[in-house]
């Protein structure tokens, strides 16, 4: 995963980090990482977000740039759990997240909310509530 990009916003929205997915010069999604959570953020976005481009979907891109990304919350960004929103019927999101090692914590506004541990990412079992505030 490469290409930083940084937005520590003067007008007191929470910084944020993108690293986008390229494969053999390709670009093929991206990442936003959300340093803190917010009570919105809480609720529709948590710490991480991510997209693949339409004609790369459903070959593994989402489930492996979440997987990458969830080391460099933990060892960039010191975020531990991490929190993941989906929408409730986006199914395909939902089992990225739970190959991950989401555990779902509850659903508000029509959104479900994920918890993955840093253990996660290495094979272990997924995190519980908590994170960054």
């Amino acid at each position: 995963m490469g290409g930083d990009a940084y937005d520590e916003r003067a007008d007191g929205r929470v910084a944020m980090s993108t690293r986008w997915w390229v494969v053999d010069g390709s670009y093929l999604g991206r990442v936003t990482f959300r340093h803190r959570l917010t009570p919105s953020l809480r609720t529709w976005g948590g710490h991480i977000g991510y997209a693949v481009r339409p004609g790369a979907r459903r070959q593994g891109h989402a489930t492996a740039m979440l997987r990458a990304a969830l080391p460099i919350a933990r060892d960039e960004l010191g975020i531990d759990p991490v929190l993941v929103t989906v929408a409730a019927g986006n199914t395909g999101s939902r089992k990225v997240i739970e190959a991950c090692g989401g555990v779902l914590e509850d659903g508000r506004d029509e959104k479900l909310r994920y918890w993955i541990g840093a253990m996660a990412a290495a094979g272990g079992p997924g995190g519980g509530p908590g994170g960054q505030g």
